[in-house]
């Protein structure tokens, strides 16, 4: 049977694009979340083969975006087609004077790296071979989940707890990952000013270790949305640790762009990437 026939018989609504078959709407929290997932799954696979895995985290400032954006189907449908699995979810959003929602929306993220654990017989995934990546404040989030570890205390509690939320490795895109010199929407209990630890807590850079997973962070130097500061912060904290990363300064590239920019195509640099730390080419 073909992966996604999986998602046929479950009455799941069934999109192709490009020769990629996309799964709307996956529950992938607990029953009575709204958040869902979409996948995209390679239409073919050879027999006893399992595929390599992308869970990508979409932007909006903590506050808005979505798993079906035009950024996301253009990431989405490229690494599908070229053999890898991408689930792209949403994730608790602030909400206009609503109650904070860290670490909720990390714990979501990390929930999806178990979920797809957790699934991995059944949909022929490969459970060693799980990447993470976002873009703005998915950026943040897909380097906190990429960074920390059970030790740190930002493990969620709840469904899949018997799989681990560690990741092979990581992209960073644009990401705000220093929240103590970033605006966090409201997001924590109390004002960055009141709880500093907090900030340093949630931010990407304080979690460098020599053990990190591989990152590739990339950033546009006309960014005018998040300053490309925060890059090279992560970037410096994770080579004094002696870490494994690659920083890739997108020469004229605004704020969120995709695999295609018209600045530069991304794909060989992103692909070459994910295959060298998840197939080992």
């Amino acid at each position: 049977m073909k992966r996604w026939m999986l998602f046929v018989m479950a009455g799941l609504a069934l999109a192709a694009r490009g020769g990629v078959q996309i799964v709307k709407d996956v529950d992938y929290l607990p029953a009575g979340r709204a958040e869902k997932a979409d996948l995209y799954l390679p239409t073919e696979l050879a027999p006893g083969a399992r595929s390599p895995v992308l869970l990508w985290i979409h932007g909006g400032g903590f506050t808005g975006g979505d798993k079906a954006q035009k950024r996301e189907l253009n990431i989405g449908t490229n690494l599908a087609s070229r053999g890898y699995v991408v689930m792209s979810i949403n994730y608790l959003l602030q909400a206009k004077g609503g109650a904070p929602i860290w670490p909720q929306n990390l714990h979501d993220c990390k929930t999806a790296v178990r979920w797809l654990r957790a699934n991995a017989a059944r949909l022929h995934l490969d459970p060693d071979r799980i990447a993470v990546a976002g873009g703005s404040a998915g950026g943040h989030l897909a380097s906190m989940v990429a960074l920390t570890k059970a030790e740190d205390g930002l493990d969620p509690k709840g469904p899949y707890g018997e799989y681990s939320c560690a990741v092979q490795c990581g992209m960073d895109f644009y990401g705000c990952v220093d929240l103590t010199s970033w605006h966090a929407s409201g997001m924590f209990a109390k004002p960055k000013a009141q709880d500093a630890d907090l900030c340093r807590k949630a931010s990407a850079q304080t979690y460098a270790r020599k053990d990190s997973p591989p990152m590739l962070i990339l950033h546009g130097t006309a960014d005018k949305t998040v300053d490309i500061k925060h890059s090279e912060t992560l970037e410096a904290a994770l080579k004094k640790a002696g870490a494994d990363v690659d920083f890739v300064r997108v020469p004229g590239a605004p704020h969120t762009f995709d695999l295609q920019p018209k600045q530069q195509d991304l794909r060989p640099l992103v692909l070459a990437f994910l295959d060298r730390h998840l197939r080992g080419k």
